[in-house]
């Protein structure tokens, strides 16, 4: 994983992505029904890393350690593809590269106790693409907290995934209502027309 630095193109420079809890363990009870929407939704995160990584827009994987404190970024992945199940194809398909950056969080928000909130601001990032799992609680928590520091945000419906269709969707529906996101699916809007469309506002 590089360090905070931006060599970017000019109108993709203030756009970051997230991509949270997408390496999960998912050993929880009761995961299977996450399990499913969230390899569901990996397509869509999937296509938007791959269009950041084009634009170097930064991809930020913002996730649970699962107790390894003392591990790195590479590590922890090492540990979720060789003794998980149901997540080491996940975090083989989505597993960070060189170019992105990795924060640990302890927490369900991305900005609570974590370094994202110094690492935005050095990479010049004034919007944010949230992504990943769970819809209803840690994507919930980190673009609340996002909202409140006046990000601009889009959480494509089709990126994220929750335990059932309907906490999902009742989290989509807060997130466009009251924190003012974009939550179009990918399907109808690309990474590059959000940030022209956002440019112009």
């Amino acid at each position: 994983m590089r360090g905070v630095q931006r060599s970017g193109k000019a109108d993709m420079a203030d756009a970051a992505l997230l991509i949270i809890d997408m390496l999960n363990r998912f050993d929880f009870e009761d995961a299977r029904p996450l399990v499913q929407a969230a390899y569901r939704a990996a397509n869509a995160v999937e296509g938007l890393r791959d269009q950041a990584r084009a634009a170097d827009v930064p991809v930020i994987y913002v996730n649970d350690n699962y107790g390894q404190w003392q591990s790195t970024p590479d590590q922890l992945i090492e540990m979720l593809i060789g003794d998980n199940p149901e997540g080491g194809e996940m975090a083989r398909r989505l597993a960070p590269g060189e170019q992105d950056y990795f924060v640990i969080k302890p927490e369900f928000s991305g900005f609570y106790a974590t370094n994202l909130p110094a690492i935005l601001p050095r990479l010049g990032v004034s919007r944010l693409i949230l992504t990943g799992v769970a819809a209803d609680i840690c994507v919930l928590f980190t673009a609340a907290d996002a909202h409140m520091r006046e990000y601009d945000l889009w959480v494509p419906a089709d990126a994220v995934a929750g335990v059932s269709p309907e906490r999902a969707a009742w989290a989509i529906d807060i997130m466009r209502d009251t924190l003012s996101a974009e939550v179009a699916a990918t399907t109808d809007l690309s990474l590059a027309d959000w940030i022209q469309r956002q440019s112009k506002d």
